[in-house]
This record gives structure tokens, sequence and C-alpha cells, in this order.
């Protein structure tokens, strides 16, 4: 494991006792409160209509792993490198009773056997953590079977430039959109590195990894906001702040 890779993970395996904290209110979410996004139905709708196999690389709280049952898949595997993490999706799926398994391992590397998968789905928060693109496509590559999904729904690579003013967005004068990566300042992921891949880095990784792209949208609207209702002016639909991204395996 790299060094910088092994520095993220010790940070998120102390941040991911916010899973064992809430534990209970997101135990009622993956009993019935949490759905995928409108879009993301949309999106793979034909995908889930069929019944899928799913492999979710950092997996994290898992509760999109219940909602994609719920929308079709016929199991899921969570793979994510915190133990923690990992351990406290188990416990809530074998609460809740969905055909859903965790892995606590390194994305890319996971430890599973090749095309294996109908759907590989990842996203919302996730993709920043890879240190190599490329490898992290091919793995992808690797375990989906002919003919099946890769499914990225993520924020996009120029939110971390946005500031969170109120009265009008601006670019933070310490980041660039081509730089390799900067160190989050926010929770829960404050000390970690973000690795920084930009829309163009991505699609080419992806191609390059043998996947055909099928659908690439940019929105406005981020895929989390906090809590307490902040509104910061970046989110007002001027700026693009998380994207979907659609694959297939011929």
């Amino acid at each position: 494991m790299d060094e910088s890779v092994r520095s993220n993970q010790a940070v998120w395996e102390q941040a991911a006792t916010k899973y064992v904290d809430e534990y209970d209110e997101l135990l009622e979410q993956a009993r019935g409160g949490w759905e995928l996004f409108p879009r993301e139905l949309e999106l793979l709708g034909p995908v889930l209509l069929a019944g899928p196999t799913v492999v979710h690389f950092q997996s994290g709280h898992g509760l999109d792993d219940t909602a994609l049952v719920r929308a079709g898949a016929r199991t899921v595997l969570g793979i994510d490198y915190s133990v923690v993490t990992a351990s406290a999706a188990q416990r809530r799926a074998a609460e809740v009773g969905v055909p859903c398994q965790y892995l606590a391992a390194e994305v890319p590397g996971v430890p599973v056997r090749d095309e294996c998968a109908d759907l590989v789905y990842t996203g919302k928060g996730a993709v920043i953590w890879m240190r190599d693109i490329d490898a992290w496509a091919r793995d992808a590559a690797r375990v989906l079977r002919p003919g099946g999904s890769l499914f990225v729904y993520e924020a996009h690579p120029a939110v971390p430039l946005w500031t969170w003013d109120e009265d009008e967005p601006r670019i933070r004068p310490d980041r660039s959109y081509f730089a390799e990566s900067h160190v989050n300042d926010s929770f829960p992921g404050n000390g970690a590195r973000e690795w920084q891949w930009t829309l163009g880095q991505l699609v080419t990784a992806i191609t390059r990894a043998g996947l055909r792209l099928d659908v690439l949208e940019e929105y406005a609207e981020p895929f989390w906001r906090p809590d307490d209702g902040y509104v910061a002016a970046a989110w007002s639909g001027r700026l693009p702040n998380a994207y979907a991204l659609l694959a297939h395996k011929d």
C-alpha cells in the first residue's frame, strides 16, 4: 500500500467512528429512507431491471447498497479500506436483511475474481481517494463481465476550487484544477490527501481500460449539502458540482 494511501486510511479509520456513533440513524435510513438520486435510477434503469450482481468500489456507509437492492440488484459486494466502515455496513445489512456483503480491502486491487459483476458502482466521495486512476479503471474493467457497466456519480473535479461564500461564488487562491492533489481541510476527511483527476483524465483512463463511454453528464446540484441548511453561492446553479458517468464493457 502506498504511504499516502496508508495515511489516508488511518484518517478514515478515525473518521469512520461517525458511522458507529450514528448507527441507529443510519439503520433507519437503510430500512427504507435512503434512495439513489432520481437521475441515478434513470441512468441505471435498464441495468437494474436485469437484477445485476453489483460490486461497489469504496462502499462507505453502505446505504447506497441497500438502495441498489431495493431498486433491483440481486446482490451487492461492498469494498472499503476502512475496517470500521465495512464492519458497520455489514452489521446494518444483516439487520435489514439485504443480500449485501462487505470486504475491507484497498481499491484498486480488489480481491475478487475476474468478470464477477454486472455492475461496478462507485462515487459520492470515492474517486478523490484514488492514487492511481488508471489502475482503478483497469480494476473496474477486470471485475466486469462482458456487457457489464461501470457507473460513477461523483463530485465534479472543479469542486475543490469553489469557496463556500454565501454572497458570491469564488475560486480558492490555494487550489488549482490541474493540481495533482490537495489536503482536505473539512470534516470528516480533515487531513487526508485528495487526488485530483480532471474529467479528461477520468474518461481517458476508462477508455484505455477497454470500456466504452455511454453517458457523461454534469450537474449544478452537489450530491451532498450540510445538515445545518447552510447554502453556498457556488451551489446556486452557475457552477458544476457533480457528474454522472456510465460506461460498458463489450
